[in-house]
């Protein structure tokens, strides 16, 4: 496909925010609307990566959406969730970045 989808910022931003704000001590009733969130986010991006392409942006947010399933989650301690949690959200706002950029290195 010659033509790069442009996602809205939405699909970038609410997941990226959402896993900033999971630092936070909170219920673990929003842990779950994170994984559920973050893996439809990852899910649609890496589909649409797919279609335009970008196959290391696709398996990128493949990954991110294997990691976060809400169906067979993996489990591990807060200690091990809070950097992953801070990675792939600057994951999605490099991914965000570089749409908006249009750059093609990815």
């Amino acid at each position: 496909m010659s033509q790069t989808t442009k996602l809205n910022t939405f699909w970038f931003l609410a997941p990226a925010g959402l896993l900033i704000f999971s630092l936070a001590p909170l219920p673990y009733g929003y842990y779950q609307f994170l994984r559920l969130v973050v893996t439809i986010a990852a899910g649609f991006i890496a589909f649409s990566r797919f279609e335009d392409d970008k196959t290391a942006w696709a398996f990128t947010f493949g990954g991110i959406c294997i990691l976060f399933n809400p169906i067979f989650p993996i489990y591990m301690s807060r200690d091990f969730w809070a950097p992953v949690d801070v990675v792939v959200a600057l994951i999605f706002l490099a991914s965000w970045w570089a749409q908006k950029s249009n750059l093609r290195a990815l």
